[in-house]
């Protein structure tokens, strides 16, 4: 059983980190055994990469969308829309993967 940090955000995502020590199961010098255990925890407040992209890709699809409205009330960027439109559904399905990817790691054990 080898120990190593675990760092943790507020939102519930955490990740592991550096180990810390080893057991005497370890095959060669530098491996672990494979059991991970947690050390210590490290509580971050600020928020992880995952929500900060899925932020960051929000409000690239709130941006799009307002463009979208306002291209349709001038009426004169039928293309422009178009790509717009395949752009906003390109984001959201990876806006959708993210949001599995932060849920799948919260469910885990920590």
């Amino acid at each position: 059983m080898c120990y190593f940090e675990q760092t943790r955000w507020t939102c519930g995502y955490w990740k592991w980190g550096n180990c810390r020590q080893q057991c005497n199961k370890e095959g060669r010098t530098g491996e672990t055994c494979g059991l991970k255990l947690v050390y210590a925890t490290v509580d971050r407040s600020d928020p992880c990469k995952l929500c900060e992209q899925i932020e960051t890709k929000n409000r690239r699809l709130e941006k799009l969308h307002r463009d979208v409205e306002r291209w349709q009330l001038e009426g004169n960027r039928p293309a422009t829309i178009e790509k717009a439109k395949r752009d906003i559904a390109e984001i959201a399905e990876r806006v959708g993967q993210l949001y599995q990817d932060h849920n799948g790691r919260q469910g885990s054990v920590s």
